[in-house]
């Protein structure tokens, strides 16, 4: 099959702290392009995709964490507010529900599925963890994403979820979710071979005063060819463990300005033992805005920051949310360089990476403690080209200025 590149751009609107990035020297070949906008406080990422034979354009969260994509569909049991129309599937001529004993249907997990024996229609259930969820009906689609010449590329025979009863805290400016995750139904598993298994993704974090443009790139072209001092890449394994939804990294060790911290947090799923936990101990998600480290280890981490945090008093968080903030009277405040270091991947965090501005003369690391699986999140991978090839199972990143990669 002909290898297929597209880039796919995205607006994101977040409040964050301010600085400038310089751009690096790959810059890869990508022919396509489709809209995204994105207007959610939350810090997610939207991705705009076209459902249907009388094409409708969704927007709808861009999430390496989940699997199935899923919209709002009509007619709604219980729908969130969202900005624009259902999807209405009477409308389109090459929606098909999936059958209750399909493969399709049996790639869902046994809590995620469900079946309509009067109609022999599958059904789904996702629930996520700031308990917003998701319920409606198993089916295949036509999706299509628009090209840079303006020509769609379709992709018929897709499986999505049609969602009847979702709730929660989904933004009203996006219809669900994009599956960018690893398992089997995930959007990127999908097009599988026509993308040669690679995607990447090159997110701005200059949406605090203006609609920050950011990229998705899926296609043969979309990652580094090579890793070189000269280009700045670097690269980790991804490591292979269940549920095969999500991205697996190894996280080796912190270092705050110079002192460098051993990480000691572990796999939830391997608890017992400490070769096999320590591998793929940390989950990369666009679909999370903060870092979650683990509580044991973050209380000497967050201790380092703090000393290391120059004309600023460490001052408690207004909404409760974050745990460590500075905050100064008219002096500039000094943050520490934080590098996360992965296996093979020495990555060097800006400030903006590591801190969130919650106000003028304020500021609050956006990485808090958790006594679940550890996740690197969205606000950490800003402006870096963060690769995922598939095939050879690497994740690489390239600093760069994400709003000059269109």
């Amino acid at each position: 099959m002909t290898t297929l590149t597209l880039l796919i751009t995205f607006i994101f609107f977040l409040m964050t702290l301010s600085s400038s990035t310089n751009p690096r020297n790959f810059t890869p070949p990508l022919p396509n392009r489709s809209p995204v906008r994105s207007k959610g406080a939350g810090g997610e990422f939207f991705m705009s995709i076209t459902i249907g034979t009388q094409p409708m354009n969704v927007l709808a969260i861009a999430d390496t964490g989940s699997d199935l994509t899923w919209v709002q569909c009509k007619p709604c049991q219980q729908c969130y507010k969202e900005n624009g129309p259902l999807f209405d599937k009477t409308r389109s001529s090459t929606y098909k529900s999936v059958p209750c004993e399909s493969r399709n249907c049996n790639a869902l997990s046994t809590n995620e599925r469900g079946c309509d024996e009067s109609k022999n229609v599958c059904k789904y259930r996702y629930s996520y963890g700031d308990q917003s969820f998701t319920k409606g009906d198993v089916a295949t689609e036509t999706i299509s994403i628009n090209s840079a010449s303006g020509s769609p590329v379709s992709f018929p025979g897709t499986v999505f979820g049609c969602g009847y009863d979702n709730g929660g805290t989904f933004d009203e400016t996006g219809s669900g979710i994009i599956g960018l995750g690893g398992g089997q139904l995930s959007l990127i598993s999908q097009l599988g071979s026509s993308i040669s298994n690679k995607f990447s993704y090159c997110l701005s974090h200059k949406s605090s005063t203006v609609n920050g443009t950011s990229v998705i790139n899926l296609g043969t072209n979309s990652i580094p060819s090579g890793l070189n001092d000269a280009s700045h890449v670097i690269s980790t394994p991804l490591v292979e463990k269940e549920p095969k939804t999500y991205y697996y990294l190894t996280l080796e060790a912190i270092s705050v300005g110079k002192t460098k911290i051993p990480y000691t947090g572990s796999s939830s799923y391997y608890p017992n033992n400490d070769d096999v936990s320590m591998k793929g101990n940390i989950i990369i998600d666009s679909g999370t805005t903060l870092t979650l480290l683990e509580s044991g280890f973050y209380d000497g981490f967050g201790a380092a920051v703090e000393e290391a945090v120059t004309g600023a008093k460490r001052v408690s968080d207004p909404q409760g949310l974050l745990s460590h903030c500075f905050k100064s009277g008219s002096a500039e405040i000094g943050l520490p360089e934080i590098t996360m270091h992965f296996t093979g991947a020495d990555v060097r965090l800006s400030p903006l990476n590591a801190f969130v501005k919650v106000s003028e003369d304020m500021v609050c690391m956006s990485m808090i403690p958790t006594t679940e699986v550890a996740i690197y999140g969205n606000f950490a991978q800003m402006d870096f080209l963060v690769g995922y090839d598939l095939e050879t199972r690497t994740v690489s990143f390239q600093r760069m200025d994400c709003t000059n990669t269109i």
